[in-house]
């Protein structure tokens, strides 16, 4: 049976490897991120694509028209959109202001793109059977440096469990996922450097840097069928390294 899946942050890394694992079954996919180019060239079969800035109420209304409009129902909605963020800090010197600019970037990029746009689908989401997938991180575990971003990934997981239990009565299941470090993403811009990129993978039990697939498959499996009695979850794929080496 074929099933409408909407994935924000869907034309780059663990997004797109999404999209293509869902697409290979025949589902219906729909593509949101803010660069029409990039959703473009993402080339995924049978895709449909909005460009919207999941941070702007408007943006997000008019991607929730469009689904209304081509999909009518949402059986799996997924949260990839996100990133680093502060990354451009305004000018001056007032280290109150970075403050302010680099937390409440984080948390429009990664935690209010999620709320805007489930809360705007909630109402369209499959019953039963409709999944809502969160992308948090390893970082809201052990910290991202600033703890801005951090934080703005852990804030999904409350939000998680608060949305399993209001949307379980309706047959939906509600989970996040949270990566290691995960290679051939923009997350790290070119990547890291060298030496950074080795501690990575060393802190893992597998030896081996994280791939979109490996996310992807994990998002795919919380999709499917068998795994319709789990809910309120955090999956780590990160190969170990939360626990430390």
């Amino acid at each position: 049976m074929t099933r409408n899946i909407v994935i924000s942050g869907g034309g780059t890394g663990i997004g797109l490897a999404a999209a293509q694992a869902f697409a290979a079954d025949g589902d219906r996919v729909l593509l949101l991120g803010r660069r029409a180019e990039v959703l473009e060239k993402a080339g995924v079969p049978g895709s449909l694509t909005c460009a919207a800035d999941l941070t702007e109420p408007a943006d997000v209304r008019r991607a929730a028209e469009l689904v209304a409009r081509e999909l009518g129902t949402v059986d799996v909605l997924v949260h990839s959109a996100g990133g680093a963020g502060g990354q451009h800090p305004p000018a001056g010197d007032d280290p109150l202001e970075r403050v302010a600019h680099t937390w409440s970037d984080n948390f429009r990029l990664n935690t209010l793109t999620a709320a805007l746009l489930t809360e705007a689908l909630k109402d369209r989401l499959a019953e039963p059977g409709g999944r809502v997938l969160f992308l948090s991180s390893i970082a809201a575990y052990r910290g991202s440096g600033d703890g801005a971003y951090a934080a703005s990934k852990a804030a999904l997981h409350p939000y998680a469990h608060d949305l399993a239990r209001e949307l379980g009565p309706r047959g939906i299941t509600v989970n996040v996922v949270a990566p290691g470090y995960v290679e051939d993403t923009e997350f790290f811009g070119a990547g890291p450097a060298p030496e950074r990129r080795a501690q990575l993978i060393a802190e893992t039990s597998t030896g081996r840097a994280g791939t979109p697939g490996d996310v992807a498959a994990t998002l795919h499996w919380l999709a499917s069928p068998g795994a319709g009695h789990i809910t309120s979850q955090v999956i780590q794929v990160n190969g170990g390294a939360e626990r430390g080496h």
